[in-house]
């Protein structure tokens, strides 16, 4: 299936000389997935809401401060006549809710994740919320404030949180677009000198204010069609996975990215690795991410990957010019989800840091393996006496 008859030509464009405020305001009134940025009619990049809510850039910049002209891909892009599996892949591997589509060179409109998702949705009742959710998600507090919050996504890449309350039962979720919605909101009631002031306070308002309560939560047995229903039914980007005799515990959670990277598998004897802002590789390729994640796995046999997933994140912090990295390598394997993490300057270092870690806790998990063979062994014998 390729994406000609899902793609669509209705999006929203604005000029790179549009100021930022306007564009606030648009993500506050229509909550698109993204916004086509072009200059003097030529196609320049896509921002997002994340983006736009992460940025320092004050209303009255022009859309132009966002554009990371550095970057080789400031933006994905996609032929109108390319298939769904690798178009999901674009969107995966940049981090991305929508794409500019082309046609013959030129810019015919935008494919997104939900176009994509409603298109495969009867392909999806063969996998489980449990074959490709997130498990430990990274939590908040209800007395947490907004800025940790922030801190929190921009650091892990990721667009909801769940809250959990005194006893770490859930009791709420944030999301960037929560977020996005309370400080353009607030900002709109006063003016830009007041801003300045009022910044601090809007950053310690606590989360419990602006969460989404109750949740929407799912579990490991429901397929992923009925997750998929649920998300485009009611607009969410994401569910909560708790188990299934309580549901005020959280295990996991489950986005529409999640969906997508599943129908990116391959039944190909090579492993799948998918890498999120693959437009920071420096100097690493991708044939040397996947060399040196499959020698991590041949140190453990009995391992089998269903898939890799590395993920690239730049800090503002620079040294000699070269940015400040964060990599996360996650495997989902049949012996669960084991990961890396690491930091360094420039993307191959910050790999290198998390390679390390992801065969340390390979290794950790071949050990406790093998002592739980060792005991079963001993256990056997002494039965036998």
């Amino acid at each position: 299936m390729n994406i000609a008859d899902i793609a669509t030509t209705e999006f929203i464009e604005v000029d790179v000389g549009t100021r930022m405020g306007k564009v606030r305001s648009m993500f506050e009134d229509g909550n698109p997935k993204g916004i086509i940025v072009t200059d003097d009619g030529e196609y320049e990049g896509v921002i997002s809401e994340r983006e736009v809510l992460q940025s320092h850039v004050e209303d009255d910049a022009k859309v132009a401060a966002l554009m990371k002209p550095s970057r080789n891909a400031p933006a994905p892009q996609v032929d109108r006549n390319e298939d769904v599996r690798e178009t999901a892949r674009v969107l995966v591997e940049s981090n991305a809710k929508v794409a500019p589509v082309f046609e013959n060179g030129d810019l015919w409109g935008v494919i997104t994740d939900d176009a994509i998702l409603e298109a495969v949705l009867e392909n999806l009742d063969t996998l489980t919320v449990e074959d490709i959710y997130t498990a430990e998600p990274v939590t908040l507090k209800e007395d947490d404030g907004i800025g940790r919050a922030i801190n929190q996504l921009r650091e892990h890449g990721i667009s909801r949180l769940p809250v959990l309350n005194e006893n770490g039962y859930l009791s709420g979720v944030v999301t960037t677009h929560d977020i996005a919605d309370f400080v353009i909101r607030e900002n709109h009631t006063t003016t830009t000198g007041d801003r300045v002031g009022d910044t601090q306070r809007l950053l310690d308002v606590p989360v419990y204010d602006i969460m989404a309560s109750p949740v929407e939560t799912t579990t490991l047995d429901t397929t992923a069609q009925e997750a998929v229903e649920t998300m485009l039914e009611k607009d969410y980007a994401g569910l909560i996975v708790t188990p299934e005799d309580d549901d005020r515990m959280v295990i996991g959670v489950i986005t529409k990215t999640d969906v997508l990277r599943a129908l990116t598998f391959t039944e190909e004897q090579r492993m799948d690795v998918q890498i999120t802002n693959i437009s920071m590789l420096d100097t690493i390729t991708r044939e040397g991410i996947v060399e040196n994640i499959e020698d991590v796995v041949d140190k453990y046999q009995d391992m089998q990957v269903q898939h890799a997933h590395v993920r690239f994140k730049e800090h503002q912090e620079k040294l000699r010019g070269t940015p400040l990295v964060h990599c996360q390598i996650r495997l989902r394997t049949n012996k669960g989800q084991i990961a890396g993490t690491g930091e360094g300057y420039g993307s191959e270092n910050a790999f290198r840091v998390a390679i390390d870690k992801l065969e340390r806790n390979v290794l950790e998990v071949k050990g406790v393996t093998s002592d739980e063979e060792y005991r079963g062994q001993l256990l056997r014998k002494l039965n036998e006496l």
